[in-house]
């Protein structure tokens, strides 16, 4: 028999929240007549169930990505297919796009039910958009993900080819490889963003340094998929040359992924410091924009 998992409106009513296991969302949506009704409730109807489809195939989703895949669900195969580009280019898993993935389902799941003008699905601050005609979002965007204060604000338009944004680094929900507080990415889907944040927070390091502690992945979590791998568990006082360095070391990585068409931008942030790559306007926080890096609340 299939969990049910906890699915209820927000305080506001206008936000829907679903959870299951590990899986925890925030959707939104906005339209005409009883489109908003039908959506969730499509929503709430393919969330049930979901993680048990992840589930079933997880060893081969741990594993690393190889060019051809034997996985079956839609969702294992759509985190198959957004780290697929960066295989040859060193380790990487489908786990590097699960979150991203599994909004992009449910989004599309609440698109396939109604017309809407807006939505968006949050899955821990991977997200994917629907904008409709006209239609505009406001992405907060923080120094660290760990600590209060929306620093900078990001603007996407219907025009604009963005539909998915994701963030990775050391303070987040899952292990990094480099030492970046937080890479945000923009791409034209939220499991290709999800995968993409993914490489280029690996990316930003200084290997060897002794101000940086590491600890194999495995004896912080005995399943994780990066398996001995080291990840970075504290990184200690740095010199501004050391930081420009290492936030170039990302920078040049998504500058590659900007120009192989890969992603349509990236803010790259490391100890107060940050750099942009891609055409996407970065301003000062004026409004109050939907905070997009933080775990949901």
């Amino acid at each position: 028999m299939t969990r049910l998992p906890q699915i209820a409106l927000l305080s506001d009513g206008r936000r829907l929240h679903l959870q299951d296991g590990p899986i925890d969302l925030i959707l939104e949506a906005r339209g005409p007549g009883g489109s908003v009704h039908a959506a969730y409730e499509a929503a709430a109807q393919r969330f049930t169930g979901l993680l048990d489809e992840l589930c079933a195939e997880l060893p081969e989703l741990r594993a690393a990505a190889q060019e051809r895949t034997s996985l079956t669900g839609v969702v294992a195969r759509r985190m198959h297919a957004a780290v697929a580009p960066f295989a040859a280019d060193g380790f990487i898993t489908p786990m590097a796009a699960v979150a991203g993935s599994v909004a992009e389902e449910i989004l599309g799941a609440m698109l396939g039910a109604a017309g809407l003008d807006q939505a968006y699905v949050n899955n821990g601050g991977d997200i994917a958009l629907h904008l409709g005609t006209g239609e505009h979002f406001s992405i907060g965007l923080m120094d660290r993900p760990d600590r209060d204060g929306v620093m900078r604000a990001m603007r996407i338009d219907a025009d604009d080819p963005v539909r998915g944004v994701a963030t990775s680094g050391r303070h987040g929900r899952s292990f990094s490889l480099g030492i970046a507080d937080a890479v945000t990415v923009l791409a034209t889907t939220a499991s290709q963003a999800d995968a993409a944040a993914t490489v280029i927070a690996n990316a930003v390091d200084l290997p060897g340094h002794p101000a940086i502690i590491r600890r194999p992945a495995c004896e912080l979590q005995p399943d994780s998929d990066l398996g001995a791998r080291l990840v970075t568990r504290h990184v200690g006082e740095l010199s501004r040359n050391e930081i420009g360095a290492a936030l170039e070391s990302g920078a040049e990585c998504a500058r590659r992924l900007f120009d192989r068409g890969l992603i349509e931008g990236a803010v790259v942030r490391l100890c107060g410091d940050m750099l942009v790559i891609g055409a996407k306007d970065i301003e000062e926080q004026r409004a109050r924009p939907v905070v997009l890096e933080s775990a949901v609340a």
